[in-house]
């Protein structure tokens, strides 16, 4: 990582922003809350805001894993798809999937064979979001014929969300923890 690891000799914050983050965390902070630790309001923000992104949607948590592992890997984001393809299995997809999500970026965006429709329009609309962040209007009526209106809402803000930390990830050059 660019900047050092945050500890509470440091910088020391609120214990009620640790303890919350160390709850959403498991009882354990990562590399990227060792980051934002550097910074008590984006910490705290930070700490809700991706509450709510992960656990609190209502869209399809299969659908919105892979919109994030496709902003990971487009983005080179390690650290992101390192958490999130594990979330992505839990939530029931499969290896394959992910094989066909790295074929899909290995092949400049142009391929989406292996994926199912759903999966495909998903890989699609955070490829867009994240290379030209403007979508073009075919892309996105076959989402709105596919989805409802919050389910779009809350995929559109999941990827949009993922691109944030990608970019914070990518550059402080967090890495995954057991690295």
């Amino acid at each position: 990582m660019r900047i050092p690891d945050w500890t509470a000799n440091l910088k020391p914050q609120p214990a009620d922003l640790v303890d919350a983050i160390l709850a959403r965390r498991g009882g354990t902070l990562l590399n990227l809350d060792r980051a934002l630790l550097w910074s008590e309001p984006l910490a705290r923000g930070w700490n809700v805001f991706m509450k709510n992104v992960r656990s609190g949607l209502s869209v399809n948590r299969q659908l919105s894993e892979l919109g994030i592992c496709a902003v990971a890997l487009l983005t080179g984001a390690h650290y992101e798809y390192h958490h999130h393809a594990p979330d992505f299995l839990a939530a029931g997809g499969a290896q394959s999937d992910l094989d066909a999500l790295n074929a899909f970026v290995a092949s400049q965006c142009a391929d989406t064979t292996g994926l199912g429709a759903d999966q495909a329009l998903v890989v699609r609309y955070a490829a867009q979001m994240t290379q030209q962040i403007k979508v073009d209007s075919a892309l996105f009526d076959q989402l709105r014929q596919r989805f409802g209106t919050t389910e779009l809402v809350e995929l559109t803000a999941a990827i949009a969300a993922y691109n944030m930390v990608a970019r914070i990830l990518v550059a402080l050059e967090i890495t995954p923890e057991d690295e």
